[in-house]
């Protein structure tokens, strides 16, 4: 099972923390991912953390503004948002189960489990 929490409406410029549970899974030896889906767009990837805490992917358009970070002790995934933008706005999906390479795969196919999404809305 996979859980996200954390989505609110904030200002531009704002911050906000967005939390995954997952459970059923063998949390430290595996991928983790957060992925977006803006209104009428594809689902793309935000950021991937591999099994190995310190290899990480960033998409182009977060800019520095985004940190993902494991915690192995809780099952847990957060995805720390700062200066958010209002192209930001869009439903964040927790993607779970990416296997144990050392890159952490970017392609929402490469991941078994899913949560049901956690909307962030910034106003401008």
């Amino acid at each position: 099972q996979v859980m996200e929490s954390g989505g609110d409406v904030v200002q531009a410029g704002g911050s906000l923390r967005l939390t995954c549970t997952a459970s059923g899974m063998s949390f430290a030896n595996t991928a983790m991912a957060w992925f977006r889906q803006a209104p009428g767009k594809g689902r793309e990837i935000v950021s991937c953390i591999s099994w190995s805490p310190d290899s990480t992917y960033y998409a182009d358009f977060v800019e520095g503004r985004f940190t993902i970070a494991r915690d192995n002790a809780k099952n847990t995934l957060y995805l720390q948002m700062n200066n958010l933008k209002p192209e930001d706005t869009a439903t964040y999906y927790c993607a779970a189960d990416g296997g144990s390479f050392h890159l952490c795969p970017r392609a929402s196919g490469s991941y078994l489990k899913w949560g049901q999404g956690t909307q962030v809305t910034v106003s401008s």
